[in-house]
């Protein structure tokens, strides 16, 4: 192992950076000499790369987004892309390739590794639905940045007596929802793993809230059910109560990381490094059981993750 190449791929996640700087500083200790490669798959295919040593990536920890950019490639699902890609690790002369990123970067790295690339996952996504690993790069920021919104959306909300229905983001997951429910105080929380749709119940409590005194309602609705606009226009025809709906979008997706996603990438990158060193391939970083593991990718990417019920079930608790 000599060179070794770098990705990010599918959505940005805070914190990516701070994983790439951990990628080349640690590769430089062990003598190893790093390419960036752009733009996530496409760059391989496309031969986009650059070298990296430690002072490119210096103050690169604070910043958010990702420095190597990210794209999805439909080229690389292909055969054809696969050893397209292969072939410009070989002609760059990298040895292994660190892939930053979420399930779907996975399954490219799994195609790659297949090509006779070796390959090491590290999980960078805000949804936290990588079920081999109980952390993802990008959680933490993500929540933050939604709980400061939402706490200000709180504020008009009761000054005006609204009910305030807030989408966060998550994919099909409702943790960052579940997370920024509980931490802001919501009336209700909508998460894909157990909402039964039934709105006339979500009404129903509106209603029995501002029968009870309460002034605003925050209702916090998944990505994964979604529908926010619409929601609010039936909840206020069917209450009278003035309701507003706000997308928060990828304003959860920027934004300088946390101390706590600079410290989980920093590890990370550091593990995958050592992964390739000892020629390992096809295995992907994870944090579980308060320990730093890695998994096969195939294996990794069969195991399931479920909200732990008990969470939800004390959210439901908290907002009566």
């Amino acid at each position: 192992m000599k060179t070794i190449g770098v990705l990010t791929s599918g959505g940005d996640a805070p914190g990516m950076n701070a994983a790439i700087r951990s990628v080349v500083r640690t590769a430089h200790i062990r003598g190893l000499k790093v390419k960036g490669i752009m733009k996530g798959y496409q760059g391989l295919i496309d031969n986009e790369i650059r070298d990296l040593n430690p002072v490119d990536v210096s103050d690169i920890i604070s910043c958010g987004g990702t420095i190597l950019y990210t794209a999805r490639c439909d080229a690389f699902r292909t055969p054809e892309g696969q050893r397209k890609a292969a072939e410009t690790c070989r002609a760059n002369g990298i040895d292994g390739v660190v892939v930053i990123g979420g399930d779907g970067s996975f399954r490219g790295a799994q195609d790659l590794s297949a090509q006779g690339i070796n390959t090491i996952g590290v999980p960078g996504t805000i949804d936290l639905d990588i079920g081999c690993t109980d952390y993802t790069i990008g959680f933490d920021t993500a929540i933050n940045t939604a709980v400061e919104a939402i706490d200000k959306i709180r504020d008009t909300s009761t000054s005006h007596e609204r009910c305030s229905v807030i989408e966060v983001m998550g994919r099909n997951a409702g943790y960052i929802a579940l997370w920024c429910g509980i931490a802001t105080g919501a009336e209700n929380i909508l998460i894909p793993e157990r909402y039964d749709g039934d709105e006339q119940k979500l009404i129903n409590m509106v209603i029995e809230k501002r029968r009870k005194g309460k002034t605003h309602h925050i209702i916090i609705n998944a990505e994964g059910i979604g529908h926010s606009m619409s929601m609010a226009r039936r909840i206020e025809a069917a209450t009278g109560i003035e309701t507003r709906a706000t997308i928060l979008g990828h304003v959860q997706r920027g934004g300088s990381p946390t101390c706590k996603d600079r410290f989980y990438a920093s590890m990370m990158g550091a593990q995958a490094v050592e992964l390739l060193m000892e020629k390992k391939t096809n295995r992907v970083v994870a944090f579980r059981g308060g320990v730093f593991r890695d998994y096969d990718i195939g294996e990794a990417l069969k195991m399931t993750k479920q909200i732990d019920p008990k969470h939800f079930d004390m959210s439901m608790n908290l907002s009566r």
